[in-house]
C-alpha cells in the first residue's frame, strides 16, 4: 500500500515522540501537505518537517484532532491483519482480569485502535466505529473479531454524536450472526441483560465494575437509594449484596423495566422499588415524604460535556451532592461518582467538601475509584480516563 505523506511543522514532533497519538491541525505544514488534500478516513505517513516517518495515521481533516496515530511502523497500516494483532494484544489483558468473558475488548486510543469501541457479552459483541478510517475498515473489523472471538453475533451500535463530527451517518445494524434485544452478561458474579439495541451506548457500561464492587461491604442490611439507576448496574448488585431495600430512580420508564428485570433475574424483587421522574424532583419528594437511606449512590449522566459547561456542570453536581446528602441517616455513606472528563477527582472531592460543609456535618473520604482495568489509560493522553467514584461518610458536627 502506497500512502500519501502528512508532514509536522518544525518541532510539532516532540509531543508524539513522547508518546501522544493526536496530531492537531495547527500542527500541519499545509504549505507542504495541504489538509484539503485528504480525505476523511485516509490514512497517511506522518512526517517530521525535515521529512523523517513517524508512523501512519488515520486522518480526519476537518477536524481539531486532524490526525491519529494507528501504528509507528510505516510498514504496518491498519488492515486484517494489524486489527487482528492489536485485538489478541487487547484479549490477553482482559483474559488474566476476568474469568467470564464480560469486559470491554477495547477502548480506542489506549488500545491502540483510535475511534474503535468493543464491548464483549459472552459470545455477542457490540461495536462503536467513532472514525472514518474505522468505518472504511468496518469489513476488516468484522472479520477480525469473528477470526479471534468466533462470537454468535455482532452489533454495530453506531448512533453516537461522535460520528457527526466525522459526517458519518448513524446506524444499528446486526452485522454478523444474530443479536438479540437483551443480551446476558454477568459483572461481580450479578447476572444482568442489557439492551444492546435500545440502550445507553453499547447497552452497558463495564466502567464502573470495579467501584460496584466495593459496594459489598457498606450495602448489606442497609436501606439503598440509586441515583440515575438505568438498569440497574449499582442498584441490582446492591440487592444482591445484601441491601435490606433497594430503590432506583430514573427518568426513563424502558431503563427501569431493566432494573425489573435484572432484579427478577436475580431473586431480589421484593426487595427492590422503582420510581420514574426526574432524579431531582424525586430527591425533593423522597425527602419531603421524610425518607431516610443508608446508603446513596450518585452516578449521574456526564454534566460537563464541553469546557464551556464547566460553570453549570459543577453547579449541577454540587446541587445533587448536597440533595443526597439530606436524604442520609447519620453516618451514611454516599458513593459520588462522575463520568464527566472535565471534572479532575479533586474538583469532585471539593464538591462533596462544599456540600457537606453547607449542612453543617464532616465528611470522611473512604475510598477512590476509577475505571476498570479493561478501560486502561493512556499515560499520554488525559481524555482517556473519565471516570472519577468516591465513596465518603457523612458525619454529625459534633
Amino acid at each position: 500500500m502506497s500512502l500519501p505523506s502528512l508532514r509536522l511543522k518544525a518541532n510539532a514532533d516532540r509531543r508524539l515522540r513522547a508518546g501522544h497519538l493526536w496530531v492537531y491541525s495547527n500542527e500541519i505544514d499545509v504549505a507542504a501537505t495541504p489538509l484539503q488534500g485528504f480525505q476523511a478516513g485516509q490514512q497517511a505517513i506522518l512526517e517530521t518537517a525535515g521529512g523523517k516517518p513517524l508512523g501512519i495515521v488515520a486522518i480526519s481533516p476537518n477536524n481539531l484532532i486532524c490526525a491519529r496515530l494507528l501504528s509507528r511502523d510505516v510498514k504496518l497500516p491498519l488492515d486484517k491483519s494489524l486489527l487482528v494483532h492489536r485485538l489478541n494484544v487487547a484479549l490477553s489483558l482482559r483474559e488474566r482480569l476476568f474469568d467470564k468473558p464480560c469486559y470491554r475488548l477495547v477502548y480506542g486510543d489506549s488500545d491502540l485502535l483510535p475511534g474503535l469501541v468493543v464491548d464483549r457479552f459472552f459470545d455477542i459483541v457490540v461495536v462503536q466505529l467513532a472514525s472514518a478510517t474505522m468505518e472504511a475498515h468496518k469489513d476488516d473489523v468484522i472479520a477480525a473479531l469473528v477470526q479471534v472471538l468466533k462470537p454468535s453475533g455482532i452489533l454495530f451500535k453506531n448512533d453516537s454524536a461522535a460520528r457527526d463530527a466525522e459526517g458519518l451517518g448513524r446506524y444499528v445494524e446486526t452485522v454478523y450472526g444474530e443479536v438479540p434485544d437483551w443480551v446476558a452478561l454477568e459483572e461481580n458474579g450479578v447476572k444482568f441483560e442489557a439492551p444492546v439495541r435500545e440502550g445507553q451506548k453499547t447497552g452497558w457500561f463495564y466502567d464502573h465494575r470495579m467501584n460496584r464492587a466495593r459496594l459489598a461491604p457498606y450495602v448489606k442490611g442497609k436501606r439503598v437509594l440509586d441515583l440515575f439507576s438505568y438498569i440497574g448496574g449499582w442498584g441490582v448488585q446492591a440487592g444482591v449484596f445484601g441491601a435490606s431495600e433497594v430503590f432506583c430512580v430514573d427518568a426513563s420508564a424502558f431503563a427501569l423495566d431493566g432494573v425489573e428485570r435484572n432484579a427478577a433475574l436475580n431473586g431480589i424483587s421484593d426487595k427492590l422499588t422503582c420510581i420514574e421522574g426526574d432524579v431531582f424532583e424525586a430527591l425533593r419528594e423522597l425527602k419531603a415524604g421524610e425518607e431516610r437511606f443508608d446508603v446513596i449512590i450518585a452516578d449521574p449522566p456526564a454534566f460537563i460535556k464541553r469546557k464551556k459547561d464547566l460553570k453549570n456542570g459543577e453547579a449541577a453536581y454540587r446541587r445533587l451532592n448536597e440533595q443526597a446528602m439530606r436524604m442520609l441517616n447519620k453516618d451514611g455513606i454516599l458513593v459520588s461518582a462522575s463520568c464527566s472528563m472535565h471534572l479532575p477527582e479533586d474538583d469532585l472531592q471539593n464538591i462533596l467538601l462544599t456540600s457537606a460543609r453547607h449542612l453543617d456535618r464532616n465528611l470522611q473520604l473512604l475510598e477512590r475509584g476509577g475505571q476498570g482495568p479493561d478501560h486502561p489509560v493512556h499515560p499520554a493522553i488525559a481524555e482517556t480516563r473519565y471516570i472519577k467514584s468516591i465513596t465518603c461518610r457523612l458525619l454529625p458536627n459534633s
